[in-house]
């Protein structure tokens, strides 16, 4: 027995691919037709009521396509787009590339879609800690891509070590309620914890296993004293009520007895909706199905020229195209590519392209930035982004 998941091998090999392209070279290659084409990756529409999203999986693009003999231009990973903009063009021979559409499309799809949504949580927490925490809910052979675009969309951290190894940061996380169970008594277990635990693992207290959350809080807090750090409140939505009335009590309490500067993390089926709606009272959250589970961009890949002339399925734009944005006030426009760059009318600076060359001949010739630095390119963009509910 093995696991069921593709190795980077056969991935590369175009073995995941639906099999209608396989065919397609198949039939191209047997009568010699084999002709340079142009293609866009570009979404038309994006997921529920996102007007934006981020762009993740661009590395490993790169990787995929390295040494083969195509020319890429796309946007920088983390790059803020909008429906309709292309992100990714790609140029050679069809036979060279086309049964690796499947793996373009799939890197590309589910990476982006948890990006945009960890982008959305980190907006709706403003200044709260944030951590990935969704590995559990996805094929473990997925956690490091997960947490990476988690992370790149603006995570704090992930609780996988080797996720955490692969972005080049600590894990974080708590203590689960297992440990409570088996040593039986919360305080206990609070205990032995800060004995084991090397002094730089932050104390975190699981309060809500056996009783009330404001009293197994007050326990953890008598217990540890001031090297309690936060509790964590984890409340089954069956136990729940007012979620939000849970956490003010505990805070109230907290802060009575002189704990202030404990602080409250939460966890739970969190989305940025309800982050949205606790975010006064709680300081930090462990946000996990609703990042693993984010809905996918839904990109597709067309031809849009064929031996240098324009052509695209009906519906579709043809031409190799270019998007333009304005680099003070944001204003972005999509025009074909040979469009030459003017001043955008509403601030008199010159457009720039979003579409820069990443692989030239086989050659990757951009910089693949670490994820940190994507990070923060990610946080620039988003910083004056609002959400509403």
């Amino acid at each position: 027995m093995e696991f069921h998941i593709a190795t980077s091998q056969q991935i590369k090999d175009g073995k995941v691919t639906d099999v209608y392209f396989q065919r397609t070279v198949e039939i191209l290659k047997e009568k010699n037709i084999d002709k340079k084409v142009t293609a866009e990756i570009r979404a038309t529409d994006l997921p529920l009521d996102w007007n934006w999203a981020v762009l993740c999986g661009i590395e490993e693009i790169a990787y995929l396509l390295q040494d083969k003999p195509v020319q890429i231009r796309c946007m920088r990973e983390g790059t803020i787009f909008k429906a309709g903009e292309p992100v990714l063009e790609i140029a050679g021979n069809y036979t060279d590339f086309a049964i690796l559409e499947t793996a373009l499309l799939g890197l590309l799809c589910q990476a982006s879609g948890v990006a945009t949504k960890a982008s959305r949580c980190r907006i709706a927490a403003e200044n709260k800690t944030v951590l990935s925490f969704g590995a559990r809910r996805m094929h473990p052979a997925l956690a490091p891509m997960i947490d990476r675009a988690a992370f790149i969309g603006g995570c704090d951290g992930v609780a996988v070590i080797q996720s955490a190894e692969m972005i080049g940061i600590t894990p974080k996380g708590t203590m689960p309620h297992a440990l409570i169970l088996i040593v039986g008594d919360p305080v206990e277990a609070f205990l032995l914890f800060h004995e084991v635990e090397p002094i730089d693992v932050p104390r975190i207290a699981l309060v809500d296993t056996f009783g009330d959350e404001k009293f197994e809080a007050i326990k953890a807090a008598e217990a540890l004293g001031h090297n309690l750090s936060a509790v964590r409140i984890d409340t089954p939505n069956s136990r729940r009520g007012n979620f939000k009335k849970i956490l003010e009590e505990v805070r109230w309490e907290l802060n009575i007895r002189g704990f202030k500067d404990v602080k409250i993390f939460v966890s739970g089926g969190l989305d940025e909706h309800s982050i949205l709606q606790l975010n006064e009272v709680a300081d930090g959250y462990g946000v996990g199905t609703s990042l693993s589970n984010a809905p996918v961009v839904n990109f597709a890949m067309d031809i849009v020229e064929i031996e240098g002339n324009p052509i695209a399925k009906r519906g579709k734009l043809s031409g190799s195209k270019n998007v333009l944005q304005c680099p003070d006030c944001h204003q972005r426009k999509v025009v074909p590519k040979d469009t030459e760059l003017e001043k955008c009318p509403l601030c008199k600076k010159k457009y720039e392209s979003l579409l820069d060359t990443l692989i030239k001949d086989g050659k990757v010739v951009a910089d693949i930035p670490s994820p940190k630095k994507i990070r923060d390119y990610v946080l620039i963009q988003i910083k004056d982004f609002e959400l509403k509910l």
